[in-house]
């Protein structure tokens, strides 16, 4: 995550928020299915505005796929590796 911009965390604590509040409304795993369809939502417009048709969406189809799954890979292993090393002070 080397090229965040100083507004990144402000932009991912709301959204962590949001999904909070629905807590009260629906379990952690509704939640977190929730978050992840949107998020995989809003990649799939984000990807489709890069390309100029269809076809050219098709034939990236898989470099896009691989390029998002190689970023949440890398961003779950940072934050559970940091739920590992702070898991009494993050779990109080």
């Amino acid at each position: 995550m080397s090229e965040t911009d100083d507004k990144f965390f402000k932009r991912a604590d709301d959204h962590i928020n949001l999904s909070n509040d629905q807590l009260s409304e629906a379990t952690m795993g509704k939640v977190s299915a929730s978050m992840m369809y949107s998020v995989a939502r809003f990649n799939a417009w984000f990807s489709a505005c890069e390309f100029s048709n269809a076809e050219e969406m098709k034939n990236g189809r898989q470099e896009t796929i691989k390029y998002f799954v190689a970023e949440y890979e890398k961003m779950l292993t940072e934050n559970l590796d940091d739920y590992i090393e702070n898991f009494e002070k993050f779990m109080k």
